[in-house]
């Protein structure tokens, strides 16, 4: 049996938000039943403190995981703490062991472009997992406010286990409080981002080992200099704003 310190020492409140810091595993089981997991990256948490729409995801969301590693890594120092990274290519990789995969109508995916869906449901069928056009939909360019009726009329009448999100941070976490805000059906909802990308070639493919070692970013700047750089050099303001706030909520009234 769980108990409530047990329970509890799975969690970490990081910039107001509620971390999960257990495995791979131990998320998808309590995602299951239906709700939202989140992934955030080091590029989109440094706008928690004056992106209000982004910072209502992530507190919204039933499950956030530890994707950045430049975050546990800032965390572990300031707080002496051991909390482990769980990538969104390492959630995938055990997501996708999960049978409902592989039945047809199981899981629906929202992609960024159909090159993208291309590139992605092609890798998808040579792990076994079968797509048909109905189970899959290319995400328009969203605004700040996301509505998408025919979105929902789609996934409603298909009524997946589960709703893979690949489109980019910052936008994915708020499609899925939409999706679970707005769907009839109560499916589970994975904002991975791009992981899959990372499989299927339609991204730089980054080494198992690599991400072990929190190096995928460096691949990414590696095989796109001009896209990735100005975007990780970026996230360097994550620092000051976890040396300010810790485990609060950043003030939205104050710049980093």
């Amino acid at each position: 049996m769980t108990t409530v310190a047990t329970a509890s020492a799975q969690f970490r409140q990081i910039l107001g938000i509620r971390f999960f810091v257990g495995d791979a595993d131990e998320a998808i089981a309590r995602i299951s039943g239906g709700g939202l997991l989140v992934v955030p990256a080091a590029p989109a948490l440094k706008n928690l403190a004056h992106d209000s729409d982004y910072r209502e995801a992530l507190q919204g969301a039933d499950l956030v995981i530890t994707d950045s590693a430049f975050m546990v890594m800032i965390w572990n120092r300031l707080k002496r703490d051991s909390i482990r990274r769980v990538s969104g290519l390492k959630y995938l990789s055990s997501l996708l062991k999960q049978p409902d995969f592989y039945q047809p109508g199981g899981s629906f995916w929202i992609m960024a472009s159909e090159e993208s869906a291309r590139r992605n449901c092609g890798w998808l069928r040579r792990q076994g997992i079968e797509l048909n056009a109905a189970d899959r939909y290319i995400a328009p360019l969203y605004g700040k406010t996301i509505l998408d009726p025919a979105l929902l009329r789609r996934i409603d009448e298909r009524r997946p286990r589960h709703i893979v999100v690949t489109i980019g941070g910052g936008t994915q976490e708020r499609l899925g409080l939409y999706l679970r805000s707005e769907l009839k059906c109560k499916p589970s909802i994975h904002c991975i981002g791009a992981a899959i990308a990372f499989l299927s070639g339609d991204q730089v493919q980054i080494p198992r080992w690599a991400d072990r070692m929190y190096l995928g970013w460096l691949f990414r700047c590696l095989s796109d200099p001009r896209r990735y750089l100005p975007r990780y050099w970026d996230a360097r303001k994550l620092l000051s704003l976890m040396i300010r706030y810790g485990s609060r909520l950043p003030d939205p009234r104050k710049s980093i």
